[in-house]
């Protein structure tokens, strides 16, 4: 009992929710920004699926620093490690977001939103733990 105690602990705390609600959010745009460009603009599905990460991935950035990390430090050389971190393992998940698009969608011809939905769980799970292992970790 007192291991499952803990281990909700360290699921359901404020940072983690904080996470969720902000994952949420920036899924919001990643997904909104991605179908407008496909569906209402017929733009090609991988480049599309590229501008709505930088848009997204932007969002996540500052509020990942500063509310859900809560990473107060300042400092120029700071500021360039974790924005270089946070980009940098972004990319990792944009790769892994971008190949499981185009297999999805364009070579096994399925489903654009429940692709785009699958895929975007996999990189929420992806992104929070590089952030928190490897991007905001120095401030514990």
């Amino acid at each position: 009992m007192d291991k499952l105690r803990k281990l909700f602990s360290a699921l359901v705390n404020p940072e983690t929710i904080s996470y969720l609600i902000f994952g949420i959010l920036t899924t919001a745009i990643n997904i909104g920004l991605c179908g407008l460009f496909v569906q209402v603009l017929h733009w090609n599905v991988v480049l599309s699926n590229i501008l709505g990460w930088i848009a997204s991935v932007t969002f996540a950035f500052v509020t990942n620093k500063l509310v859900v990390f809560r990473s107060t430090k300042v400092g120029l050389r700071l500021l360039l490690k974790e924005t270089a971190a946070f980009f940098a393992a972004r990319l990792v998940s944009l790769g892994i977001d971008t190949l499981g698009m185009w297999l999805w969608v364009d070579v096994c011809h399925g489903n654009f939103w429940v692709a785009k939905i699958a895929m975007n769980v996999i990189v929420i799970v992806l992104n929070y733990i590089f952030s928190k292992v490897f991007i905001f970790k120095h401030n514990k």
